[in-house]
């Protein structure tokens, strides 16, 4: 499969057949997913995009209908009832699942990324340029999101037009470049850069006064409809030709040394304060957040991008992440950087960059590698942080160290004394948003050692909190906990019944669909189901509408046991990886020694007797402060009884 925007928006099979796409709306349903390069865009944001002004009555349903249509388009031996894996439904929206080597934009832009850092890519940048058929998205008119990505994506054309010139140049090459610089020229003409390459392709190929004409030229365009004087690069090349001296290469931008100022951080700011709202203001700050990255690694100034990346700092409280592509540019952003500034940049944005790898390199998602890249930055930051004695740039470090706290079962004491002291750095220096954060992690390692009256008590403290600092995601996580709360009251005397604890954690499910945070919302409420029906001694829940996410794998063992299927449940059981270290590990671990018992399966209730036993004293799935399958210590003898070793 291949998607082509540069251009008419198209697609085509592997083996080059043209896919029917649809009428203008299917086109442009298919683009918008593509701008979002993998992200998942609600459907409202699709609605609204679609319809500028007033959208229909049924819009929802003529979304849904277009989508239904794309997919048969784009999967068309999908045997039926089979999850789609191009377009799929990703928590309260859709997103396109495509290689990015298969969208033409996507490898431009990648391309473009790769010759910035490494010159010797020119050629690919050179084919990648050569992939432009027309204007970005051409057939999608009138839409204001298509207007922003052409007004986007031609300003990223016009600069890898300008870097293959320069990078070929540098090196000597420059055959062909005169006519596709003046074609350049004529469509950018107040774009200096372009004027000054232009000048030195003349040059280079020994038209001497041509390249001074084209520089006086830009001269007069500059100064007579812009107001603006010659910058430094283009007198420079003046000089140079007039002199009779090899034009020199434009100066590479370079680290400036320590003690650069931490300066305004405008488009980053209004990502921080949306992300604190949830819902799509908490998925457009995410967006904002990269694009702000992307636009400041193009400037090549390395404190800037070093300070974009840093400054957002968004207290996070869960180890998926909400969109894990998305995650791994922002690290590898921070990566990049951190390189490229060595060992004397300031401490400070030293730290915000290793706080930056640790905050965004959830664990569920990692390799074994990159887990321990994020441990070993989320170590450094605290320490160079505690040197420091920047409260602010402490919490932020120390959000970092409790994401990457979940390296195996049984580690909530430890994850308490984390968000203690967050809690207490926020407190004393005034910071609300760590204070919330501190708050919600002693939540967590509370819910995790069964002890529900300090949960509760953290719960409300972090209630009182948000109300007074507009925080409105919070009563959503705190609804989860008081569902949870009730599932244990449920096995006590006098309890809630289990049909109203299920009606608690639907209702906190519907709140929490449309917060903006796929990562943590999809496959909840089927664990959380399943957790009370094992709490009370009852199959799983079998309803084909619950979808279990990521949790699927160790779900579906109980799930085919209890409906019977005991061979597909074996083989489910032997397919189902170890469970990521994550919030849901220990519950994860015991649904596995659960299946392994009831199948006899001594091996496997070894490996989870083995994982659980440093969590006898907690609560299974508790870590999360949203569900809990009870007991780690009852599912723990049982598996040691059945593997033999208890």
């Amino acid at each position: 499969m291949r998607i082509d925007v540069l251009g008419a928006v198209r697609a085509f099979r592997d083996d080059g057949a043209p896919v029917p796409l649809g009428g203008p709306r299917h086109r442009e349903v298919l683009g918008r997913l593509v701008a979002a390069e993998g992200r998942m865009v609600t459907t409202e944001t699709l609605v609204d995009d679609l319809w500028a002004e007033q959208p229909p009555a049924r819009a929802v349903g003529a979304l849904r209908t277009f989508v239904a249509a794309l997919r048969r388009a784009l999967e068309p031996d999908r045997p039926p009832r089979t999850p789609p894996r191009v377009l799929v439904t990703e928590g309260p929206g859709y997103a396109l699942r495509l290689p990015r080597e298969d969208v033409d934009v996507h490898r431009f832009q990648d391309a473009l990324a790769r010759a910035r850092r490494t010159p010797v890519e020119v050629a690919a940048l050179g084919e990648a340029l050569a992939a432009w058929r027309g204007p970005a998205y051409a057939d999608v008119t009138g839409s204001a999101w298509a207007e922003r990505e052409r007004a986007r994506l031609e300003e990223l054309r016009a600069e890898a037009v300008e870097l293959r010139a320069r990078l070929l140049l540098d090196r000597g090459e420059g055959a062909g470049l005169v006519s596709d610089l003046r074609d350049h020229v004529a469509v950018h003409p107040w774009r200096e850069p372009a004027w000054t390459l232009l000048a030195r392709a003349l040059h280079h190929a020994g038209r001497r006064a041509d390249a001074l004409d084209t520089l006086r030229r830009a001269r007069a365009t500059l100064a007579d409809q812009l107001g603006l004087d010659p910058g430094a690069d283009l007198l420079r090349l003046e000089t140079d030709i007039l002199n009779g001296a090899a034009p020199s290469a434009a100066p590479a931008a370079t680290w400036t040394g320590p003690g650069v100022p931490l300066g305004p951080r405008t488009t980053v700011d209004v990502a921080r304060t949306l992300a604190l709202a949830g819902g799509d203001a908490l998925v457009r700050s995410r967006s904002d957040r990269l694009a702000a990255i992307t636009a400041a690694e193009r400037t090549g100034d390395l404190a800037l991008t070093a300070r974009i990346i840093g400054a957002y700092d968004v207290p996070a409280l869960w180890s998926r992440a909400d969109d894990s592509a998305q995650s791994r540019a922002v690290v590898e952003a921070a990566v990049r950087t951190l390189a490229a500034l060595g060992p004397d940049a300031p401490a400070e944005l030293t730290v915000r960059l290793l706080a930056t790898v640790a905050v965004e390199s959830r664990s569920a998602d990692l390799t074994p590698q990159e887990r321990d890249r994020a441990r070993g930055a989320a170590r450094r930051a605290e320490a160079l942080a505690r040197e420091l004695g920047d409260p602010a740039l402490l919490a932020f470090a120390l959000n970092g160290v409790f994401l990457q706290s979940f390296a195996r079962p049984g580690l909530a004491a430890a994850r308490d004394r984390t968000g203690a002291e967050i809690l207490d750095l926020a407190t004393a220096h005034d910071l609300p948003a760590f204070a919330v954060l501190g708050r919600l992690v002693r939540l967590q390692s509370a819910s995790a050692l069964g002890d529900l009256d300090t949960a509760s008590a953290h719960a409300e403290a972090a209630e009182r909190l948000a109300a007074a600092t507009e925080a409105p995601l919070v009563p959503v996580l705190t609804a989860w906990f008081r569902a949870r709360a009730a599932a244990t009251r449920s096995t006590e005397p006098g309890g809630p019944p289990p049909a109203t604890v299920a009606a608690h954690y639907r209702a906190a499910d519907e709140a929490l669909r449309t917060a903006g945070m796929p990562g943590l919302h999809r496959g909840l409420l089927p664990l959380a189901l399943l957790g009370l029906r094992l709490l009370h001694g009852r199959p799983a829940p079998a309803d084909p509408r619950l979808d279990r996410g990521p949790y699927r794998p160790w779900t579906e063992p109980l799930l085919l046991l209890d409906q019977g299927r005991e061979a597909q449940a074996r083989t489910a059981l032997a397919a189902a990886p170890a469970p990521p270290p994550d919030h849901m590990q220990e519950a994860l671990w015991c649904l596995t020694a659960r299946a392994a018992v009831r199948l006899g399966d001594r091996d496997t209730a070894a490996r989870a007797a083995t994982a659980l036993r440093d969590a006898r004293a907690e609560d299974a799935g508790a870590a999360s402060g949203l569900l809990t399958l009870g007991p780690v210590a009852a599912y723990l003898e049982e598996a040691e009884e059945c593997a033999g070793t208890g």
